[in-house]
């Protein structure tokens, strides 16, 4: 199967280089996105929005033959839901790693800012959660390689219109909060996982590790992935 890896703020498509290789082995082709403004530091970001990103993976859709499965990073997760509402018929799958979709009039970030991006933040302004597993080598790599990611994409409002995504298989991969706070939140009717609950067909999977496992557990992720494109819910 063809398989879009969708990456989440401040990285590119190198960031799934760990992850890629056993999807391939496992028969799949992979295409890993470089979202706009996410190519070098120096681009202008001022005018791209979240639709954009959309657009960019939309068109990839449509390059490519048959059915996709969109594998998509925290808010690239955002932006691979958003894809499915617009290509429902042509999207097989959709796996949210450590992300989940959101329903339309959200967005991602509201309070994000930055003249030309904002950038990734001190890693005292995060949960001890999302920070398991992140070495100091990690987390220097990450920082070192890290784009400031247009301001737009976190804070417009998602506009979804096809109810056709609700058919869309749909798997979460949680590691930085697991499965069973998903399942909690979701019997508690949070509005932030409406989206989720209304997914007919949805798979929760766990695999405990922080926020970036393309970075901490690359081998686990990667068999995570395989698996649930084996096992559509």
């Amino acid at each position: 199967m063809n398989v879009i890896l969708i990456p989440g703020f401040w990285l590119d498509a190198s960031s799934w280089r760990d992850v890629s290789p056993a999807l391939v082995e496992a028969g799949h082709t992979v295409h890993a996105l470089t979202l706009p403004g996410l190519s070098s530091i120096d681009e202008d970001r001022g005018g791209i929005g979240f639709q954009d990103h959309v657009d960019t993976v939309v068109e990839k859709i449509d390059e490519l033959p048959d059915e996709v499965a969109l594998v998509g990073h925290s808010g690239g997760g955002t932006i691979a839901g958003a894809a499915a509402d617009a290509r429902p018929e042509r999207v097989a799958h959709v796996v949210y790693v450590d992300s989940f979709p959101l329903g339309d009039g959200n967005a991602i970030d509201p309070d994000a800012a930055g003249e030309n991006g904002f950038e990734l933040p001190d890693w005292s302004q995060l949960e001890d959660e999302e920070l398991v597993d992140m070495t100091d080598e990690i987390r220097a790599e990450f920082r070192a390689r890290a784009i400031p990611e247009p301001v737009r994409v976190a804070t417009d409002r998602i506009q979804l219109a096809n109810e056709r995504r609700y058919d869309v298989p749909t798997t979460i991969i949680a590691t930085a909060f697991p499965k069973a706070m998903y399942e909690r939140l979701m019997e508690q009717d949070n509005p932030m996982l409406a989206e989720l609950k209304r997914m007919r067909r949805r798979a929760i999977v766990d695999l405990p590790t922080g926020h970036w496992p393309q970075f901490t557990k690359p081998k686990e992720l990667a068999a995570a992935i395989v698996d649930a494109l084996a096992h559509r819910p």
